[in-house]
């Protein structure tokens, strides 16, 4: 079964929400932040990943209609690990040059950023496309839907 338009929304929003923030957790204290405290430091990478969240959920809509024309109507497992690159960098761009994710006092460095993004990308990828097959077995019969 294919997960449906539905599904992979829900799963990004849980599965970035849930894994995201475990990463977040544990990498925030050891990532290059610079001056800024550990709170400030837990409030710029939580606001990232909301960032992530929220235009994952958007690039979603533009990848099912990109995949409408496909005989598929599916990406090949890989295009959704590359999917990481162009989410990364309008992320990326969003955190630099506007102040809607976080105040320009708090903006990370490229180096942390990339950390947090990458580490987090990696480890939702292999999660969703591994064991959570298993521990959810009807998850991919559901199109990927959990509610």
């Amino acid at each position: 079964m294919l997960p449906t338009l539905n599904g992979r929304i829900q799963t990004r929003v849980l599965g970035l929400g849930i894994i995201g923030f475990f990463v977040a957790m544990l990498i925030t204290p050891i990532l290059p932040t610079g001056d800024l405290g550990i709170g400030q430091a837990y409030r710029v990478t939580l606001s990232v990943l909301l960032t992530v969240v929220l235009v994952g959920v958007l690039w979603e809509l533009l990848y099912h209609f990109l995949m409408q024309f496909r005989w598929e109507k599916d990406w090949p497992t890989l295009f959704g690990l590359l999917t990481m690159i162009n989410e990364g960098i309008l992320v990326w761009l969003l955190v630099r040059y506007t102040t809607i994710v976080v105040p320009e006092h708090l903006r990370p460095s490229l180096t942390a950023f990339l950390i947090q993004f990458i580490v987090t990308w990696l480890v939702f990828w292999i999660i969703v496309n591994g064991p959570m097959r298993l521990v959810f077995h009807r998850w991919r019969f559901s199109g990927g839907r959990f509610l």
